[in-house]
């Protein structure tokens, strides 16, 4: 919802029904752990928002997730990048709830602090708010071995 022509909600049949994407790739945590290789399946941004059409002067997307008070965000151009994605899969597998389900975001080029879990709403918008980690001093721009997180 948000700045959008279209709002709507989406059952988790319904997004297993919009086109797949598939992706290996590494996770890192800000305390200087990572995880090589995991196996992410889900959907692309692009195609999640397509029958929600972000109005023209949209320019962020707020991930609430189930775990009140989290909430992060992501420029629209940081979450069309070709890795970033709502996933619902890792390692062939459907998330499990420590690891997000049914839903969480996956954005391997930002810590883990940005890959917001258990998400159960998008808002589209026209400027970031301030995340729960930014709230305490963290970059609003997390990318791995750029921030002031690293």
């Amino acid at each position: 919802d948000g700045d959008v022509a279209e709002p709507g909600s989406l059952t988790y049949d319904e997004l297993l029904a919009l086109p797949r994407a598939e992706q290996v790739s590494d996770f890192h945590c800000v305390t200087g752990w990572s995880v090589k290789n995991v196996h992410w399946a889900g959907v692309r941004f692009r195609d999640l928002l397509a029958a929600a059409q972000p109005d023209a002067r949209a320019r962020v997307l707020t991930f609430v997730s189930a775990e009140r008070p989290y909430a992060d965000t992501l420029t629209l151009e940081q979450a069309y990048l070709d890795d970033a994605m709502l996933a619902y899969e890792m390692d062939g597998k459907p998330l499990r709830r420590e690891h997000g389900a049914p839903v969480r975001v996956v954005i391997p080029e930002m810590y883990g602090y940005k890959n917001v879990k258990w998400v159960e709403r998008v808002v589209v918008g026209r400027r970031a708010g301030l995340g729960y980690w930014e709230q305490r001093g963290y970059d609003v721009d997390a990318w791995v071995g750029r921030s002031n997180a690293a």
